[in-house]
């Protein structure tokens, strides 16, 4: 995400499976006497939607933005556990 900055980015859950990321990149400021002639860069807003598994921790989501690079990292669940037998005792009638 180069060029954006961490305020520009937005991070969601939504439907309690769908990560959601947006943002909306802004034509840069023009400096004096100097005229582009390509921008590199496009302008405008963009969103990318992800379902994320059903052991995703929903909530120990984190993003991280740094030097251009958003990272969002998403946690899994601990798997449940076996459930135990259990023992009945068997009585003499």
């Amino acid at each position: 995400m180069p060029g954006l900055k961490s305020g520009d980015i937005k991070v969601q859950v939504e439907d309690e499976n769908v990560l959601v990321i947006s943002g909306e990149r802004k034509r840069e400021e023009e400096k004096d006497g100097v005229k582009y002639l390509r921008m590199e860069r496009r302008i405008g807003k963009f969103m990318r939607k992800f379902v994320l598994p059903e052991n995703a921790n929903m909530e120990k989501i984190s993003a991280v933005c740094q030097d251009g690079v958003l990272t969002v990292t998403v946690d899994k669940l601990p798997p449940p556990e076996p459930k135990k037998p259990k023992t009945i005792e068997v009585k003499v009638a």
